[in-house]
This record gives C-alpha cells, sequence and structure tokens, in this order.
C-alpha cells in the first residue's frame, strides 16, 4: 500500500522537529551543569562555602547568607570572572551586624603650679561640672582646664570610685600625672623628700577603695645645691665636717673615707643634691682633705669649683708651699685653689720667698717653692723633662703673689744650672742664687758662673759649692767597640724578632716592643756612636708613598729610642723606600725581607791627601837619574788607604 506523498512530507517533518527538541534540551541541560560546576569550583577556590549557586539555562542564581557586605561583594566578583555578570541573579542575603562595643572609657589628668587639666572620653551620665568644680577644690582653687569628651553609654563598673579616689589623691599631689581607668588608677608623682614619698604613699594606700587597683610611682629627687659646698677642718681635737656635699653615694663613700683616713672623730654624713661643678669633685675634695692632713692642722673650703686651704699660723713655711704645690698640680681641671698661710705674730710676711730644684744621684729632679703664674709653672716643668726626662722630674711647685719681676729669669736659670752637676740642688731667693752639689766635669764650676752672669745680669749676686768628682773608671775592654755595636743589633733582630709595624703605619707593632727594649739596653752599653737607622720598603705601592712609609717607620724607631732615654743626638733616620732590596719583590717572603729596619754606622768618606811639592818633583824625575840623589823608585810609591764604605754604607 502506498502513502500519499503528502503524509510522507508529514512525517519526515514531524520526526526531524522532535528530534531538534530532544538534541536542544540535551545540549541546554548540559551546559547549565557545566556552568553551574564550574562556578562552584571558582567559589570554593575563593573559600566563599557560604554561598549556592543554581544554574537555569544561561542564567546563574546565587543564594546563601554571606557575613558580611564584603564577603558578598567578593563573591559576586568571583562569580562575574566565570559568566558573564548580565547572567547573574544575586539571591544572597547579608548577616545583621553585631552590637557596636562599648568604648574604653579613660582620663589622663595633669596637675602642676599653672593647675589642671583633664582630657579623655567620658560616660555621658558623668556629672562633668560637679567634676571639674571637685577638681578645681583639690587643686585649691586653681583653674581647671577641661578637654573631655563625652559617649551616651552606661557607665562601667568602678568608674565612680577611681574618680573619687583620684580627687583624693589630688589633693595631696601638687606636682602629678594621674591616668584613671574603670576599676584602675595610675600616679606619677614627685614628693619633696624621701620621708614626704613614704608619708604620701601610706595615705593613699589607706585612702584606696576596696577592689581598686592603685599603682604608684612617687620620686623624691635630690635637692639643688648652690653653691655646692664643702669645709672639713682639722685642729687638735681632731677632723670634722661644718659642711658637706656629694652628688652620688660613691662620692660621698670616697669623701668621707679620705676624711676618716685624715682624723675624722665622728661618723660624718654629705648631703646629696644637684649642682655639681664638676665630675671630678669627690676627687677634687679627696685631695683636699689629704692636703689638710699632710699639713697637720687646717681647713679645706670648697664653694664650688673655688677652694680655700689655710694653715693654722706656726706651719712651717717650706711644708706649706710644698703641700700647696702638689695639690696644685694634682687638682683637676676647673677647680681653682688659694691658699693662705698666717704669718708669725709679730711679722708680716713669713719669710722670703724660695724656688728650689733638687737632683739625686740617681737622676730624680724635684721641684718646689713658688711660682708667679701657672704659665711659669708649666713652663719650669717643661724644661726640665725636657733636660732630665719626663719621667725622673716631680713638681711640686705653688703659684704665690708678689714675686719679683725677674723671678722667671732665676727659675730658669737654675734648671739649667743644676743639668751641669751630676747631682745637687739650686735655691733661689730675691736677693741670690746658691748652687750647691757635685760635678764629674772640672770646668762645670766655671761654666755656671758664666751661665748666671749671663742670665742673672750684672749686679746680681749668687754663690756655687761645686766638687769635682772624676767619673767612675771605665775598663777598656767593658765598651764593645763601634764595629761590635754593629753587628750584635743586627743580631738581635736575626734572634729576638726584627721591628715590624702595623699594616701600611708606621707604629711600632706590640709584638717587635721586646726587641726594641733589646735593642735600647745595648745601645745605652754602646756610648757615642754615629748611627744611621735605615727604613726599606717592598716595591708594592708607588715610590713615593714607599719613600715616605719608610722616612715615617725609621723615625718612629728613633722617637722610641729617645722615648727609652737613649742618648740619639748623633743618629740619623732616613728612609730608602724600596731603592735597596736584599731579596726578590715578587714572593711574598721576598717582599716580607724587604721590608725591615736595620742599623748602619756613619763613617766618614775617604780623603785622599794632595801630594806635596817635594812628591810631586820626586814623581816627575826620570827614573835612575843619578842627578836625584835619594830619589825612590817610582815603583815604591805609598798605595792609597783602602776605601770604606760611604756615610750610611754597609750594604
Amino acid at each position: 500500500m502506498r502513502f500519499p506523498t503528502v503524509l510522507v512530507v508529514a512525517a519526515a517533518f514531524v520526526i526531524a522537529g522532535a528530534l531538534s527538541l530532544f538534541a536542544a534540551g540535551f545540549m541546554a541541560t548540559a551546559v547549565e551543569e557545566k556552568t553551574e560546576i564550574a562556578v562552584r569550583q571558582a567559589l570554593d577556590s575563593a573559600h566563599q562555602d557560604w554561598a549556592e549557586v543554581e544554574s537555569d539555562g544561561l542564567q546563574v542564581i546565587l543564594t546563601g547568607t554571606a557575613p558580611d557586605e564584603a564577603h558578598r561583594f567578593d563573591a559576586l566578583s568571583t562569580v562575574g570572572r566565570v559568566v558573564d555578570t548580565a547572567r547573574i541573579i544575586n539571591a544572597t542575603e547579608v548577616a545583621p551586624s553585631r552590637a557596636i562595643a562599648p568604648p574604653r572609657f579613660s582620663v589622663e589628668i595633669l596637675r602642676n603650679h599653672a593647675g589642671i587639666s583633664i582630657a579623655g572620653l567620658v560616660p555621658k551620665k558623668t556629672d562633668r561640672a560637679a567634676l571639674i568644680a571637685a577638681l578645681g577644690r583639690a587643686a585649691g582653687g586653681a583653674p581647671v582646664s577641661d578637654l573631655m569628651q563625652s559617649a551616651d553609654h552606661p557607665e562601667p563598673p568602678g568608674w565612680s570610685d577611681a574618680l573619687g579616689f583620684t580627687i583624693t589623691a589630688l589633693a595631696k599631689l601638687p606636682r602629678s600625672k594621674v591616668s584613671v581607668d574603670a576599676g584602675r588608677v595610675s600616679i606619677t608623682a614627685i614628693a619633696e623628700s624621701a620621708e614626704a614619698r613614704r608619708k604620701l604613699e601610706a595615705e593613699l594606700r589607706k585612702a584606696t577603695p576596696p577592689g581598686l587597683r592603685v599603682s604608684l610611682k612617687i620620686s623624691a629627687p635630690r635637692p639643688v645645691i648652690t653653691p655646692f659646698t664643702l669645709r672639713y677642718i682639722l685642729d687638735e681635737s681632731g677632723g670634722r665636717f661644718d659642711a658637706c656635699s656629694a652628688d652620688t653615694e660613691d662620692a660621698r663613700e670616697r669623701i668621707l673615707a679620705a676624711a676618716q683616713a685624715a682624723g675624722l672623730q665622728r661618723t660624718g654624713s654629705c648631703k646629696l643634691g644637684l649642682g655639681v661643678p664638676s665630675p671630678s669633685w669627690s676627687e677634687a675634695a679627696a685631695l683636699a682633705i689629704h692636703a689638710v692632713a699632710a699639713l697637720g692642722q687646717g681647713s679645706v673650703t670648697f664653694s664650688d669649683a673655688d677652694i680655700t686651704l689655710a694653715a693654722v699660723e706656726g706651719t712651717d713655711p717650706a711644708l706649706f708651699d710644698k703641700v700647696v704645690g702638689e695639690l696644685e698640680n694634682a687638682l683637676p681641671a676647673v677647680f681653682a685653689l688659694h691658699a693662705v698661710l698666717p704669718p708669725p705674730p709679730g711679722k708680716a710676711e713669713s719669710g722670703p720667698p724660695e724656688f728650689t730644684v733638687t737632683r739625686s744621684p740617681e737622676g730624680l729632679v724635684q721641684l718646689r717653692g713658688r711660682v708667679g703664674d701657672e704659665t711659669l709653672r708649666r713652663m719650669a716643668d717643661a724644661y726640665a723633662k725636657a733636660r732630665f726626662g719626663s719621667q725622673s722630674v716631680y713638681t711640686a711647685a705653688r703659684v704665690a703673689e708678689n714675686l719679683p719681676a725677674d723671678w722667671p729669669v732665676r727659675v730658669l736659670s737654675a734648671l739649667e744650672a743644676l743639668s751641669h752637676l751630676t747631682h745637687g740642688a739650686v735655691v733661689v731667693s730675691p736677693d741670690s742664687l746658691d748652687v750647691r752639689g757635685t760635678a764629674n766635669r772640672e770646668e762645670a764650676s766655671a761654666e755656671i758662673a758664666a751661665l748666671l752672669s749671663e742670665k742673672l745680669g750684672e749686679g746680681e749676686t749668687f754663690t756655687l759649692d761645686i766638687a769635682y768628682q772624676a767619673p767612675p773608671a771605665v775598663e777598656e775592654d767593658s765598651a764593645p767597640t763601634p764595629e761590635m755595636c754593629e753587628t750584635a743589633l743586627a743580631d738581635i733582630q736575626a734572634t729576638s724578632g726584627k721591628i715590624s709595624f702595623e699594616p701600611g703605619s708606621a707604629t711600632i707593632a706590640a709584638d717587635s716592643l721586646d726587641t726594641m727594649e733589646a735593642i735600647a739596653e745595648l745601645l745605652g752599653n754602646c756610648g757615642d756612636l754615629k748611627l744611621e737607622i735605615q727604613g726599606h720598603t717592598d716595591s708594592q705601592g708607588r715610590d713615593e708613598m714607599n719613600q715616605k712609609l719608610s722616612q715615617e717607620r725609621a723615625q718612629s724607631v728613633l722617637n722610641e729610642l729617645r722615648a727609652r732615654r737613649i742618648l740619639t743626638s748623633s743618629y740619623t733616620a732616613i728612609g730608602y723606600g724600596e731603592t735597596r732590596p736584599i731579596a726578590d719583590n715578587k714572593t711574598e717572603e721576598g717582599r716580607e725581607t724587604n721590608r725591615r729596619i736595620e742599623f748602619r754606622l756613619i763613617r766618614p768618606e775617604p780623603v785622599k791627601e794632595a801630594p806635596t811639592t817635594l812628591e810631586t818633583v820626586a814623581q816627575e824625575a826620570p827614573v835612575g837619574d843619578a842627578g836625584d840623589e835619594g830619589a825612590e823608585p817610582a815603583d815604591q810609591e805609598a798605595s792609597p788607604p783602602a776605601e770604606t764604605g760611604g756615610e750610611g754604607s754597609g750594604d
């Protein structure tokens, strides 16, 4: 049976439509599932697990409750990066916000001489006018600056108790800062003294309400002492303080220890305070108290940095000058000493002023007596140290007034005269200059007389009492020859270690000081010899720098010998830089060898004598001439002396 063509065509269209509908539904479902899976994965990666996703065709529906608005916005942004934002339907909600926490109520109160200021946050319920009035009464009517703000929240527990205690405390604390919180008060204040501090702490703790936490920081600063004073007196009954001030506990202990050593009879006390004129106050006080003890009796008074040392009537002027001179030299900077020696009864002065300088057989020199000012004392000390060595001079001269105008000339002349003696003393007075002692040179007396005549001028008197003492005999073989000294110097560096320096500098290394000591000891026994101290470097660096460094190192060795009191007037320091290597500069060992100090004798250049006229004639005469009786054969000329190394040679 054949179907009509119309039916066949119609059936085909129906089947095709059904298939199209089925395929479209299948594809839509697949797209929805894929979109939903992608969105869920994106939300999970962003930790937005509160959000739910549902796909409806091309639309994406978000549901759920976000913790806050920020989380909801973040979730929408995450989904928008996966699908078009036009396809998103936002059906999310936000969780309701928590209740706002109450603020922290607290105030800061400051009280000083200008009044009271209060700042901070208080509950709105607080009666601010009553609080300001109470603070004004606590401050004795002083003005109160209100810088507070308020918040409409309930008053926290313990707030009223804290404010009430604060008002009570401020009435007792004129200089204070108080921090007030609910249930807690912190007080920082200053009391007049340690006793007042203890009393305040006891009163405030007694007034503290139950349950209130109170923190007290009350300090008692030391009083300001002006002027800073000390007065110590030593008499027949012992020592005592009329006044004593100290800046620290350690200073007080040092002063009291000095006083006890100087005869303090009863337990002393020093008031601690502020206003000390110098950190060296205790050092100066101890020195002055020791000076009073050295006098036997007297007093010392400090007024800031001014010191008055007073001796009692009858004190030996020489002892007084010695003690005052030593104290003046020992006092730290800033302090100024005024010394008072009462004249004996019936005399306006304590005897003529004197300056004495002595030299012991061991070479120790002491300067005592009076000088006109600090400049002369320093000049005399420096001159003596230059003449006799800095380690051998002890200066105890004191500054005095009303000395003759030519006193500086007489003092310096005395020092120069003493340098001609092996030991002795020179006493300077306004009318004369007396020199007594021993010299080991017969012409010393004449030299001193000529010196004093020139320095003091005509009409001035001086006396000389100088004994000649021959220097001790020295065995001929006891002193080494210059050549032996030169060889021994090289041996010392070979055995004890060569003289080395800090890298790149002219400072002698610490491990070479023993070598320098051995060299100095040897040179001290070698006597007077002409010596060249040579400095040498390796070839590293520029020529000019090496030459300069070698010169500085040679000079450092010379200075070290001078510091060890070696007579170096005939020594010379010369730097040769890298010009005289003795090893290969291409190796480290060679460069180390080239960095050296050498000691070489300075030998005179050989001088060839010019022939005399007779010698010239004899040399020009023909050999075997019978007319020249007594002529010597030409081959018998005297040979010239063998040449030696020039100055500084010896390489």
